[in-house]
């Protein structure tokens, strides 16, 4: 029986009764083979191992995906994916597009997101992941809006959309492509705006800048403070050079002309900005906004005497700050009654697992352990964390 087929049999009576025995439960370890064991003197063999596999799938996609337990996944389909947070952000590019094309669609996670805004035409070369689309349309409440076709998406005729959201592979056969590697290529990708002005291209968060063309737009999303990937606009959806997103709130944050930033000694309290910052080149920019100044002129730490609350940076309280200094280091963190620590390194080379074992603490504090540089001085900074205030207290800095 093909993969197809298969899949085709779960939404079938017998296979629907099947999954719902299994909605929400855990279907691996000894358990699962027990599980599966039982379910198979009731089921198909075949029946059972391939809803057991989609069931392991969705709840390992249930972080991205709202509706995942109803969804159909494939192991690089569902990796592939832009969590849910992410493609509802990023649709509202195409807001006032009448059709857009979702080529390399995988499994449909950004298709169900655009198609929200307008139809899509869903295109993927995986006859797989091409019918996991359309199901995954249909559990949105979308299918209406979407045709999906099998394709390589260098032969789709684009005349009758009016913007294109692309998401190249990055997988090959043989294991994970190298940085900068996809399929299509990027060239390829850059060159849609020939045939379609409103193009989106999802790209890997290490994508090198200098390989976006001037015009374009290079944009950081992060959820909370992970860096999820980068997505590069065309010149028609482009509103700044680079910007750094944080999720889920949509914070934003865009270069501005402005003088360089003072360089000075850490004051009371140390920002680390939000890495979707650090990679879009925007720490300055921050730190104009907010009116404090770097510590070193190659390190990504802002300091201020204030407490800062910015959704762009992790504010730290400074409870010690000095040079560095290994061999006086566990007697420092014990004066302070540090018993635990997270150790943040930047610009300071160090094995964090080997200096975690030596210092042997036992205070009762958590603290966080910066090693950094100071105007280019090896430096520790010892820190412990800022509540974040609620809403409305009037604490809160744009």
């Amino acid at each position: 029986m093909d993969v197809i087929a298969g899949l085709e049999a779960l939404t079938g009576p017998q296979g629907r009764a099947l999954q719902e025995r299994l909605r929400g439960l855990d279907v691996g370890g000894a358990e699962g083979l027990r599980l599966g064991t039982q379910l198979r003197r009731e089921f198909p063999t075949q029946l059972v191992i391939d809803a057991m596999a989609q069931q392991e799938l969705r709840r390992r996609a249930s972080a991205k995906f709202r509706l995942a337990a109803d969804m159909f996944f494939t192991r690089d389909g569902w990796e592939q994916a832009s969590a849910e947070v992410v493609s509802t952000h990023r649709r509202t590019r195409f807001r006032g597009c009448a059709r857009v094309a979702d080529l390399c669609c995988g499994i449909g996670g950004d298709l169900v997101a655009i198609a929200a805004e307008c139809a899509v035409r869903a295109v993927d070369r995986d006859p797989v992941h091409v019918w996991m689309a359309r199901q995954n349309a249909r559990v949105h409440g979308v299918a209406e809006r979407v045709d999906t076709g099998e394709a390589d998406v260098r032969d789709v005729d684009l005349a009758d959309v009016d913007g294109v959201f692309v998401d190249p592979a990055r997988r090959s056969g043989a294991g994970r492509k190298r940085l900068g590697e996809s399929e299509p290529p990027l060239e390829w990708c850059l060159e849609l705006p020939r045939r379609v002005g409103k193009v989106g291209i999802k790209a890997a968060p290490g994508i090198p800048h200098d390989v976006v063309p001037e015009g374009w737009e290079l944009e950081f999303v992060a959820v909370d403070r992970e860096l999820k990937e980068a997505a590069v606009w065309s010149p028609a959806l482009a509103t700044a050079r680079t910007r750094a997103t944080v999720l889920p709130a949509g914070d934003t944050l865009v270069a501005e002309p402005g003088t360089p930033v003072a360089v000075g000694e850490p004051a009371e309290f140390l920002l680390d900005p939000n890495p979707a910052v650090t990679r879009a080149g925007l720490v300055e920019d921050l730190a104009r906004g907010l009116d404090v100044h770097k510590i070193d002129e190659q390190i990504a730490f802002l300091t201020a005497d204030r407490a800062v609350h910015t959704p762009f940076a992790r504010t730290l309280r400074v409870i010690d700050s000095a040079p560095w200094n290994q061999k006086q280091l566990p007697a420092r963190l014990r004066a302070l009654d540090v018993g635990a620590v997270d150790i943040r390194r930047r610009g300071l080379a160090g094995d964090v697992d080997a200096l975690h074992r030596k210092l042997r603490l036992s205070g009762s504090r958590r603290a966080t352990l910066v090693m950094t540089r100071v105007r280019d001085r090896p430096w520790a900074l010892v820190c412990l964390d800022v509540p974040v205030p609620g809403p409305g207290d009037g604490s809160l800095v744009p």
